[in-house]
């Protein structure tokens, strides 16, 4: 008797059936994650509104949350990559005794994407185009964190009779890629390449998924998206340009100034050890060179805070601003203030 063996399958059928089977599962999970991302994102955002609104800047919004009245108003540029949220335990404190707006730069948080380059010049200009939109009178108090620094410094710039006061919040220097170790600077070359990796799984929901974005809802509402992501980059990409921009920008004449420095004993967590010192040292002696730009200028160090003064010591801004406000309610007050 004559047994007939199975024909056999070509090795390139099996590989077409294997190809095929994966790709059907990767569609099928990252049709998943799809879902689940945008589901998740849905629900934070039901779960916690967004305050505010959002003002047509020229063909995009802008997200702006003002409260509190009275002027001058108060306006709060967050650091890199950071929305409107970063400010949520100083705007209350401030809307006690004066009007007091925070915003998300275009692309972050609850604004829309901007065509234009994200640089500090633009971003001054994108700002001017949102206060003066929404009705939010000058002069202004500019208060700025680390690379918003060199948004508020562009605004005074471009805007100097629109400036009441500026509070620089540990700002960033245009000095700081030449002068810091080099060591650290390749830190932030790596935190691009990180950036940008959240940004091709964030559509996916895996840095959701993996714990990645804040617990609060608050904060995942309003960052843990793509566009935000991207808007990081973007903004981080052009650090240089907006450095050169902010060291051109030059002094700030009479205008009153306060420089908030972290304390010097406190540095970032992860920072090694061998790098401690210098980047301290380095870093208060560029601060001390932020607290030159004017000649009305007061330089404050935060005891026990970190980079981010405004959640580890929220008093100190509240009061820098509060001081600053009544600077300039006594100038508008004096006989030789007023318009002849």
């Amino acid at each position: 008797m004559t047994s007939t063996a199975p024909p056999a399958i070509e090795p390139r059928r099996w590989l077409r059936h294997i190809l095929i089977g994966l790709t059907a599962v990767c569609i099928l999970l990252g049709s998943a994650g799809l879902l689940y991302q945008s589901s998740a994102s849905r629900r934070d955002r039901r779960i916690h509104p967004m305050p505010g609104r959002r003002v047509d800047v020229g063909g995009y919004k802008m997200h702006i949350d003002c409260a509190g009245q009275g002027a001058p108003a108060v306006i709060l540029d967050s650091g890199l990559g950071d929305s409107y949220v970063s400010w949520q335990s100083v705007q209350p404190e401030i809307a006690q005794f004066t009007l007091v707006c925070s915003y998300d730069r275009a692309g972050l948080g609850y604004s829309d994407s901007s065509p234009r380059p994200r640089t500090s010049k633009v971003i001054a200009q994108e700002l001017r185009t949102l206060l003066h939109t929404a009705a939010i009178e000058p002069p202004y108090i500019l208060v700025g964190h680390s690379m918003g620094g060199f948004d508020v410094r562009l605004y005074a710039s471009l805007y100097p009779h629109e400036v009441a006061g500026m509070v620089l919040v540990d700002s960033s220097h245009p000095a700081q890629q030449t002068r810091l170790p080099p060591a650290l600077l390749d830190r932030d070359a790596s935190w691009v390449r990180q950036q940008e990796f959240l940004a091709f799984i964030m559509p996916f929901g895996i840095p959701r998924l993996l714990g990645f974005c804040d617990r609060d809802p608050g904060v995942r509402a309003a960052e843990c998206n793509l566009h935000s992501t991207f808007e990081s980059v973007s903004e981080l990409k052009s650090v240089s340009q907006s450095a050169a921009q902010a060291a051109a920008s030059g002094a700030l004449g009479d205008i009153p100034l306060v420089v908030l420095s972290h304390d010097p004993d406190h540095p970032e967590p992860d920072l090694p050890e061998d790098l401690v010192k210098p980047v301290r040292d380095t870093w208060q002696q560029m601060q001390n060179e932020l607290a030159g730009l004017s000649t009305r200028s007061t330089h404050v160090i935060a005891k026990n805070s970190g980079h981010y003064i405004q959640v580890d010591r929220p008093d100190l801004v509240t009061e820098a601003v509060r001081k600053l406000a009544g600077e300039a309610r006594e100038l508008r007050s004096t006989p030789e203030s007023q318009p002849r």
